[in-house]
């Protein structure tokens, strides 16, 4: 019988701490409610005490999801230890994860404390932590960088305090896949109670290796492996979740280990956590890039064609996505589009069926086929207007390359108003978007980031999705849109308005918040 692995997930912490991923609350409950489907069996839903908003979400998390464990980061300090209870207390299995630095270096110049101060605040805060909350977690920041006997004198000590999970964190990234299992193998040897807690592993990509250090570690005898969906996360990134799980599942011979994550939801939360974060992976990167599944060598297409083991290792369907794709078009049914909703791991209720079938249909009578990327990008456009304050109505572009660009809006406003105005701009998109901001008052959003790929990538007819990804900030914050279309400036326009509703949803959670 193989070995089980816990998977905490870290995404929504460690993740979101990556430049230009920052995820608003209805973001971050959508992105739990998917790695609850996933079956990782931690969310580590943020860092409490950091803001009012990571509170909050963190509280949200703790209260929405069920069938998993709820934790949030939090210093060795009694005021965050406090901060981090009161978010998690309510969720089914709440879990305090809390922190202190061990190396030499962070000792000596981040913390400016010695030895014996940092394994005294260790132990008491951990003591602390444990009268609050049954299970308590404690990371060694920088252990791959800290001195092994100081490192089985504070895992001994926290333990006895109360810890039932600790952490061996490769915080920069700096281990090597041999070193980094010696690490863990010498703390299974020389800590007498190392039985009684979970030894976790925490590793980032500084070098490349984030996954390879993680693996080693659980041959080693680690129990926990701590890792984001796409890899996301501070510098280079953390171990990502679906490369640890199908190293697992693929090659269950050689480790003989098992997680409890059900590995055909992992296409969808990788997709969830891009539509959310605004960044798409790679197209080489490994399980989830786009042609991480895609054949290009004749050699290799006639191999697969024969048989598919000849190329693929695993197949797309084990992560859920669909090898064999359905035509949908037009003159296809409410049923045929339901099954293959729920084919595509989707389950939604009868209200939001009807809008989607509505979308469909319209969608079928722009495009030939509708393929299973579109039906992914039709969703997920639909979950971000659940919190929609304006919708474009209707456009009129006049450009060309001896006139200036000219763009006629009209959106649609909370209240029901319809609000028209002109702009002029350089190119339609500029146009538009100057369009849009003349009716909202937007001189204070500025444009942060824009990008555009075609929805599908085998799709390459003129009548083609366009997805269109862009940032907008305001007053130093940052919010994420989307929006799909076979016309590229209204996918622009779409998704420049999801970005704004976004903001809007958020600052009008923190008003009321403040009432």
């Amino acid at each position: 019988m193989s070995r089980q692995i816990k998977i905490f997930d870290t995404t929504l912490r460690d993740g979101e701490q990556a430049p230009g991923c920052s995820m608003n609350l209805q973001d971050k409950l959508e992105v739990a409610e998917s790695l609850a489907l996933l079956g990782v069996d931690i969310i580590e839903a943020g860092f409490a005490i950091a803001s009012p908003g990571d509170f909050q979400s963190v509280q949200a998390i703790a209260r929405t999801i069920k069938g998993v464990s709820v934790a949030s980061l939090c210093r060795a300090l009694e005021k965050d230890i406090d901060a981090a209870w009161d978010a998690i207390r309510d969720a089914e299995a709440p879990r305090i994860h809390t922190f202190l630095a061990t190396s030499p270096l962070h000792m000596e110049y981040k913390l400016k404390k010695t030895p014996d101060q940092v394994y005294e605040q260790a132990v008491k805060m951990v003591r602390y932590a444990r009268n609050l909350c049954g299970d308590v977690e404690f990371s060694l920041e920088d252990a791959s960088r800290s001195e092994p006997e100081f490192m089985y004198k504070v895992i001994e000590g926290v333990i006895n305090a109360g810890a039932s999970t600790v952490n061996i964190p490769d915080t920069v990234g700096y281990a090597v896949p041999e070193e980094f299992a010696a690490l863990i193998k010498g703390i299974r040897n020389n800590v007498p109670n190392i039985d009684k807690a979970v030894i976790a592993v925490h590793c980032h990509n500084d070098l490349g290796l984030a996954v390879a250090n993680s693996l080693a570690a659980a041959r080693a005898g680690a129990d926990q492996i701590e890792c984001t969906v796409n890899g996301l996360g501070e510098r280079a990134g953390n171990a990502a979740l679906e490369e640890i799980v199908m190293n697992l599942y693929t090659r269950g011979d050689y480790y003989g280990m098992s997680t409890r994550i059900d590995t055909t939801q992992i296409w969808q939360a990788s997709k969830k956590v891009s539509k959310a974060t605004g960044v798409r992976s790679q197209p080489n990167k490994a399980i989830v890039g786009e042609n991480a599944f895609a054949h290009e060598s004749g050699i290799h297409q006639h191999g697969v064609l024969a048989n598919r083991a000849t190329y693929e290792i695993m197949t797309p369907e084990s992560i859920g996505l669909p090898h064999n794709k359905m035509v949908l078009g037009k003159h296809s049914g409410r049923h045929a589009f339901e099954e293959r909703l729920v084919y595509l791991g989707y389950r939604v209720d009868e209200d939001r069926l009807n809008v989607l079938f509505e979308e469909f249909k319209a969608l079928a009578d722009k495009k030939k086929t509708v393929s299973d990327r579109d039906i992914d990008a039709m969703v997920s456009g639909s979950t971000a207007r659940t919190r929609e304050s304006i919708r474009l109505d209707r456009f009129v572009v006049n450009s060309g390359s001896s006139i200036t660009a000219t763009s006629v809006v009209r959106l649609i406003l909370k209240d029901g108003t319809k609000v028209e105005k002109v702009a002029i701009g350089d190119g339609p998109v500029d146009a538009s978007l100057n369009a849009v901001d003349k009716i909202i008052g937007g001189s204070e959003i500025r444009l942060e980031d824009f990008s555009l790929q075609i929805v599908d990538a085998t799709d390459t007819g003129a009548d083609a999705q366009g997805e269109s990804h862009v940032r907008i900030t305001r007053d130093g914050r940052s919010w994420n849109g989307s929006g799909v279309s076979t016309d590229i400036v209204e996918s622009v326009i779409k998704a420049y308005l999801g970005a704004i509703n976004a903001m809007n949803f958020e600052l009008e959670q923190e008003k009321n918040r403040s009432v």
